[in-house]
């Protein structure tokens, strides 16, 4: 099995190849920041073939915040974006597809409008999903990741909008099935599109701004879930963390120094804690032209993820750890999981 945010696939806008002869699934996440695309088949195993994918920035929760409405330049971006997925949906025929919207469409006044002119135009038909259930998809997506003989696990999805936690038992986990249950979760309308706008980075005084950001989002993440009693475990070492998200994929291939993202090496990695806050100073001390030449971050990505990586670090200076587990998996794995189940695949 390969939340979350990049298959390999998706770095690019290639054509898709021939269809594969298994049955193929596809799952389509529209989320604050991104659009994302991965069909996938099972792999006999329990876990998913990967077999093509999509990804593109399209910020449909820009000035979202603001006057509580889609734009017209977001929806147009992200309009665009499922034009494509729309097409290589098609070109690939899955026998199943699951579309599913998250914070910028459930905030939004007129998200409904946008995605009922998706379904009349492009067949795409999406379900609005609470915090809740994406809280637990991506848990579900993130399983294989989970180390079995950890007392606790903190799965950590920082989106365009929001920041969704949830704290498991590995081992229910991975005995839970499609109905992995959760001790608890909660979600923070803090996220790197939202705080771009309220807080974007300046251009002097950077370490400063940095500093009383973290601090600021620190506190927020305090009144996140319901599961301070967890705190000491984790503490000790006997909780570990998993990051599902493209700040926690961005950094873990800039500290790599990839020549080109590459999902196979980033999903799965262990990354130091130190290691981690050394690669967003090293990035908080770079101009945004520096940054958007790495192609783990690009011209898209150059003005948020420092802000993505502040959001991590006021997360782990809540909950201590030593390393995190990096996740390029997640919310679009936990429905394919879920699709492959109901068709009696999974």
């Amino acid at each position: 099995m390969n939340k979350s945010g990049r298959a390999q696939p998706s770095r690019s806008d290639r054509r898709p190849g021939p269809r594969s002869r298994a049955p193929l699934y596809a799952a389509l996440d529209l989320g604050t920041n991104n659009c994302r695309l991965l069909m996938a088949a099972p792999d006999g195993a329990g876990g998913l073939r990967v077999v093509d994918g999509f990804s593109r920035i399209v910020r449909l929760g820009e000035g979202l915040a603001h006057t509580g409405r889609l734009s017209e330049g977001a929806m147009a971006r992200a309009y665009q974006a499922l034009t494509a997925c729309a097409e290589r949906i098609e070109a690939r025929a899955p026998i199943a597809v699951g579309c599913v919207a998250t914070q910028a469409c459930r905030a939004a006044a007129n998200g409904d409008v946008f995605l009922n002119r998706v379904r009349k135009d492009l067949g795409l038909d999406f379900q609005v999903i609470s915090a809740e259930e994406e809280a637990k998809l991506s848990v579900l997506g993130c399983a294989s990741l989970l180390e079995p003989h950890a007392e606790h696990a903190m799965i950590v999805d920082i989106g365009g909008g929001s920041t969704e936690v949830s704290w498991v038992s590995p081992h229910d986990v991975l005995q839970g099935g499609l109905e992995a249950p959760i001790v608890s979760w909660g979600t923070s309308p803090m996220g790197v599109v939202t705080l771009a706008e309220e807080d974007p980075e300046p251009e002097s005084n950077k370490r400063e701004w940095y500093e009383a950001l973290v601090s600021r989002l620190a506190e927020a993440v305090l009144k996140i879930g319901d599961a301070q009693h967890l705190r000491q475990a984790f503490a000790e070492g006997r909780g570990h963390i998993i990051g599902t998200s493209g700040t926690v994929t961005s950094l873990a291939g800039v500290y790599l120094d990839l020549p080109r993202y590459s999902r196979q090496r980033v999903d799965g990695m262990w990354f130091d804690v130190a290691d981690c806050r050394a690669t967003i100073a090293k990035l908080l001390a770079q101009t945004r032209e520096e940054r958007a030449q790495n192609a783990c971050i690009g011209k898209d990505r150059a003005d948020l993820v420092v802000i993505g990586g502040a959001i991590l670090d006021a997360v782990l200076r809540v909950w201590p750890a030593t390393r995190i587990r990096v996740a390029d998996r997640g919310l679009r794995e936990g429905v394919l999981m879920r699709l492959m189940a109901q068709k009696g695949a999974a």
